[in-house]
């Protein structure tokens, strides 16, 4: 029923949706397309697990430029709480309006302070007030405590809200929901029942390659299909902090900066590079030049 309120969104077919996200930049591969097309076919939110750095984030990035729609944000931390992540009043004009409306009848005074002149939307009440349905990206819902989990699952179960001084706002439009978990804590069974799920892998070196591809146009198939090999490679080190798909796109862009054609044609200025993938002090002293030559040595 509550995917009803999306009217105005026709579902994109399931074959297709890989494609549509390949125009934006996106290479999904076909389980995640079809998490995506249940999503929005049975109007559930979406999980997206996995270690930071596997591009989550970015699904819900190319899914609203897919649509055509709105990317609204709530980035979760330790101690937020919902007035942060639903609504809060704007303090300071009240406190104006309270001390330019001196005298005045106190009753008349409260009706205008906790108007909708004085609400300030954040990102959940921001989301279910759009005309038209936007994605709602919930990031690293594992950061939150429990007490915040618990208020997000009523908030999905019925999408409105209940502000005592405004009373009950019902959802104009019901956002697509995807939310992202690096696994830094276990979340509820019950918040894993209300969402599908789908694990989000690092890429293989043929996706990543098409990656490269769709977001450096220009860039050689063979140089592309290099590059992720050796990251493939350098991932499967003992590292502290393991390159994401972001590093790798910062890395290709570096060399493809410098004229390399070949990583094989310059190790070194692959090794002065890495500072791209490597972000630790104990990262970069573990990829010696010898490390990153023996690395290269399974590089086609």
């Amino acid at each position: 029923m509550l995917a009803s309120h999306r009217m105005t969104m026709t579902l994109i077919p399931r074959d297709a949706i890989s494609d549509r996200l390949a125009a934006t930049g996106y290479v999904a591969d076909r389980e995640l397309a079809t998490a995506l097309w249940l999503m929005e076919s049975l109007g559930r939110p979406l999980l997206l697990e996995g270690e930071a750095g596997v591009g989550k984030t970015e699904v819900a990035k190319a899914l609203a430029t897919m649509r055509g729609t709105n990317l609204i944000r709530l980035q979760c931390y330790e101690g937020l709480d919902r007035n942060a992540a639903l609504y809060e009043w704007n303090y300071q004009r009240q406190l104006l309006a309270i001390k330019a409306r001196e005298g005045d009848d106190a009753a008349s005074v409260e009706d205008l302070i906790f108007s909708e002149k004085f609400l300030l939307e954040r990102p959940l009440l921001a989301s279910i007030r759009q005309e038209r349905a936007p994605v709602l990206l919930i990031d690293e819902v594992d950061r939150a405590d429990e007490e915040f989990e618990a208020f997000l699952l009523e908030l999905l179960s019925d999408f409105q809200v209940s502000i005592p001084e405004l009373g009950t706002i019902a959802a104009k439009s019901i956002p697509f929901v995807i939310l992202t978990s690096n696994g830094t804590r276990e979340l509820s069974d019950a918040l894993r029942r209300r969402c599908l799920y789908h694990y989000v892998e690092f890429p293989d070196v043929d996706r990543e390659a098409r990656i490269l591809m769709a977001r450096l146009p220009g860039i050689d198939t063979s140089l592309a299909l290099q590059i992720a090999a050796m990251v493939g490679a350098i991932r499967k080190e003992a590292l502290r902090k393991t390159p994401g798909v972001a590093e790798t796109l910062d890395w290709a862009a570096a060399l493809v900066g410098i004229g390399l054609k070949d990583l094989h044609a310059d190790p070194e200025a692959v090794h002065d590079t890495l500072m791209c993938l490597v972000k630790t002090a104990e990262d970069k002293s573990r990829m010696t030049p010898e490390v990153t030559n023996r690395l290269l040595g399974k590089v086609a």
